[in-house]
């Protein structure tokens, strides 16, 4: 049995994730509970983004998109650590039922929570929503395929 596990930094965290600077969008992972099928995560997001550069320079705002990636990621985190697989890649495959809800801007910290709602062969399903100071900015429904390769 896997215990819950509190406070995985960086460094433990690219164990688990192919991403590198500046497409990793997960910080820090607050707790990862294996058995329950949950994890919390933290996204720091400053104004030194890439992506600030070019999206509403004027009144910056986070990419929706960028905001299901990091979800993408905490769930990956959740996935590879519950079945074992550290170094293999969980391919995003689906995004359904995704809402934003709030703007994400500089400063902000995007608390990501995602729950795994099944697993069937190599395709797995998982409940994701992000918050900022307690306020949904999104939520969605993500799909992954678990490959038998290595992102090393």
């Amino acid at each position: 049995m896997q215990e819950v596990r509190m406070d995985l930094q960086i460094r433990e965290i690219l164990n688990y994730l192919p991403h590198r600077y500046p497409f990793l969008l997960v910080d820090r992972v607050l707790e990862l509970d294996a058995q329950a099928g949950r994890i919390v995560a933290l996204k720091n997001v400053t104004i030194n983004e890439e992506f600030f550069v070019g999206h509403l320079p004027g009144s910056p705002v986070m990419p929706g998109v960028l905001i299901v990636e990091a979800l993408a990621q905490t769930a990956g985190i959740l996935v590879l650590y519950k079945l074992q697989l550290p170094g293999r890649v969980a391919y995003f495959a689906a995004a359904d039922a995704v809402r934003f809800r709030r703007p994400v801007t500089p400063g902000d910290q995007l608390r990501l929570e995602a729950r795994l709602e099944w697993i069937r062969g190599r395709l797995v399903r998982v409940q994701g929503q992000a918050t900022v100071d307690g306020a949904v900015a999104a939520e969605g429904v993500l799909t992954f395929s678990l490959t038998e390769e290595s992102a090393r």
